[in-house]
């Protein structure tokens, strides 16, 4: 892979070896993001391929983003397919961090990243050159040159054919990092939800070693905190460590366990 050397944001944490820790926001709400880039996350992720508005609303997109912008927190965007022109869309609305859902050869990844650059390995790139929130309307120095060093494109590996297809994925220019999808590779390998499978953690190992001896950045979703370090120790440079509902689910109901209505009436 084209090594690119980003001069800002998540992409250069990635370029210069550092791990970086998220959190998926499934509530898609400008407060919860605020919220969570003041408790300290490196990024928050916006999955619009499961759930949240329609990925093609900029205006709901651009509230969100500004929530990031305001606690300086990244935002990671999945979106629901590779189509050059929703990855134009989501750019130009201001998104830094872009990774696709469902990608299975190198030339579907590829037209998806050259659609995020004005120059692309050489060549002209296909980014749609106007005066949206991205260039702060027109106002930002040297928009060009910026986006195509900062805007950092992955992908997500969650299928069989991506994964027989992994050289050539990673061998694409511009390609930011891969994101394992254990989840999604359990159906795919015939084992609905069972991550722990042996077919499905060979495959998961097999994008994990793969990706960390091309050089390029993988990520990963932790599963409690013991999974988080040992991945991280094992090359794992973007990890997520939950959701907002997750969160939610697990401390409202250690509470309601907690609960002790005899105390209550007792002390009553």
């Amino acid at each position: 892979m084209e090594d690119v050397r980003r001069t800002t944001g998540l992409g250069k944490r990635l370029d210069e070896g550092e791990t970086v820790l998220g959190v998926l926001d499934d509530t898609y709400d400008p407060t919860v993001v605020e919220l969570l880039g003041e408790l300290g996350v490196d990024f928050v992720w916006l999955d619009f391929e499961h759930g949240g508005p329609s990925p093609w609303d900029a205006e709901r997109m651009g509230e969100l983003l500004r929530a990031g912008e305001l606690a300086g927190v990244e935002l990671l965007v999945r979106l629901p397919a590779s189509d050059p022109a929703l990855v134009r869309k989501a750019l130009d609305a201001g998104v830094r961090n872009v990774f696709l859902s469902r990608v299975r050869t190198a030339d579907e990844v590829r037209r998806a990243v050259r659609a995020t650059r004005f120059r692309y390995d050489g060549e002209d790139g296909h980014r749609g050159l106007a005066n949206p929130r991205a260039s702060r309307w027109g106002l930002a120095d040297d928009y060009v040159d910026r986006e195509d060093e900062t805007v950092l494109v992955g992908v997500t590996v969650e299928n069989q054919q991506a994964v027989d297809e992994l050289d050539d994925i990673l061998d694409v220019p511009d390609l930011g990092f891969v994101f394992v999808g254990p989840l999604d590779l359990s159906v795919s390998l015939g084992h609905p939800g069972d991550v722990d499978h042996p077919d499905v953690q060979e495959a998961v190992e097999t994008v994990r070693a793969t990706a960390v001896d091309r050089g390029v950045p993988v990520g990963g979703l932790g599963f409690g905190m013991d999974d988080v370090n040992e991945k991280a120790a094992n090359g794992y440079q973007i990890l997520n460590l939950g959701s907002t509902t997750g969160v939610l689910r697990t401390v409202v109901r250690g509470w309601l366990d907690e609960y002790d209505p005899g105390r209550a009436e007792s002390d009553g």
